[in-house]
């Protein structure tokens, strides 16, 4: 029996928060509802209202469906509970106990759990290029935080991605000197400098200001006179700092968010400076070294917000990655705090994404991932689900 009904969700209001490269595939109007898998143990296949016959392999292209005209029933929504979910045009039009149209194609997620898709909040997606693969393996939002000013002409899609372009660095600053020498940041002589950059970024379509502190060539004023011009403008500013002191000079410049974990120790006082602001998570990707998950334990104790993210490029895992969230276990945070970290709290962080991302509710996008175990036990299990919709496209496997 279903917990609920579809009017009072409505009633209720559109924006439930859930609590806590690919090719798209067609539709198919055969196939057979009535199990909650196929003998492979995957989803079953969809079918339409109102036709009958033998549903085809869980894996196969025929069980995406289009992005309009989609009923999903009896998965588990985490936050929710049991419910039927109703794709229109790639959006969740409806939520709650529904009954199939005529013609709408159906499929069964019985004894599956449904979570938003994911947001990875620090990637490198011109760097190394993988955003089809990060789409097939269960994120739907990314955000870019360093390249090229090329990648405000460039179309991920079906990934959405915001991006900060080039950081904006000394002469001869991080990271031009190494990694980042082909465009990865703009060089300024001084704070005037800095702030023409960031206006030229503002201009291009910066989600974000990324500013490094690092060991020298560095320019202290232009750290924050660059962030106050950011501010102005509306937009967040993010600084790669991976020691106490750098995260300290951070802070006191007026960066929001810090790119990493910091990898060194971090003192109480450094700690204090940075409650009500963000860090984001990467701890895998500079060794997960029982150091940084204790910075990001004591930074959440501290009233720091924590966003999933990978620093994709660095590390080379294309989608959700299972070593990052068993990390963020080890950190201490609870299942429901790691989801969160992925899905909602992002959403909220980065203007691109409200209203479409990070929850399942009515009015989203349909992106969204299917899992046969639930997340709220176990979320590395976030890291394969067995399938991945983006506007209600079924983009993986």
């Amino acid at each position: 029996m279903r917990r609920w009904a579809a009017v009072l969700v409505m009633l209720l209001g559109c924006a439930t928060q859930a609590s806590t490269g690919a090719s798209d595939s067609s539709a198919t109007t055969s196939g057979s509802s009535g199990s909650s898998a196929s003998s492979s143990g995957g989803i079953p296949g969809p079918t339409s209202s109102g036709e009958s016959g033998s549903s085809g392999d869980a894996s196969s292209s025929s069980g995406g469906g289009s992005a309009e005209g989609l009923l999903f029933v009896d998965g588990v929504v985490v936050g929710l509970g049991v419910a039927d979910i109703r794709v229109v045009d790639g959006k969740i039009s409806m939520l709650g106990e529904l009954t199939a149209g005529p013609g709408e194609t159906v499929i069964d997620l019985e004894g599956r759990w449904v979570t938003p898709a994911f947001i990875d909040s620090h990637v490198h997606l011109v760097y190394t290029p993988a955003g089809s693969a990060f789409a097939a393996r269960g994120v739907a939002g990314a955000v870019d935080l360093a390249a090229p000013v090329a990648i405000f002409g460039t179309d991920m899609a079906p990934l959405q991605v915001l991006a900060t372009g080039p950081m904006v660095t000394a002469e001869l600053g991080y990271p031009t000197q190494s990694w980042g020498s082909n465009g990865y940041g703009i060089e300024c002589a001084d704070a005037a400098a800095a702030v023409a950059a960031v206006d030229l970024l503002a201009g291009l379509g910066a989600a974000a200001i990324k500013l490094p502190v690092t060991g020298a060539p560095q320019l202290p004023d232009a750290l924050a006179a660059a962030a106050a011009r950011a501010h102005v403008l509306g937009l967040p500013v993010v600084s790669h700092a991976l020691s106490d002191d750098q995260a300290r000079r951070a802070a006191l410049a007026g960066v929001d968010i810090l790119a990493h974990t910091p990898t060194e120790a971090l003192s109480a006082s450094t700690i204090a400076a940075w409650k009500g602001r963000t860090v984001i998570s990467t701890l895998r990707a500079f060794g997960g070294s029982a150091t940084t998950v204790a910075n990001l334990k004591a930074l959440r104790a501290a009233g720091v917000t924590v966003l999933y993210g990978t620093d994709f490029g660095n590390t080379m895992t294309a989608g959700i990655d299972g070593s990052e969230l068993a990390l963020l276990l080890q950190s201490g945070m609870t299942p429901k705090e790691i989801l969160a970290a992925g899905t909602s709290a992002p959403a909220a962080h980065w203007a691109g994404f409200k209203g479409a991302l990070g929850e399942i509710a009515i009015g989203f996008d349909a992106s969204f991932l299917v899992l046969a175990a639930d997340p709220m036990v176990d979320p590395t299990v976030l890291a394969s689900a067995e399938a991945v919709y983006l506007r209600g496209v079924r983009v993986s496997p």
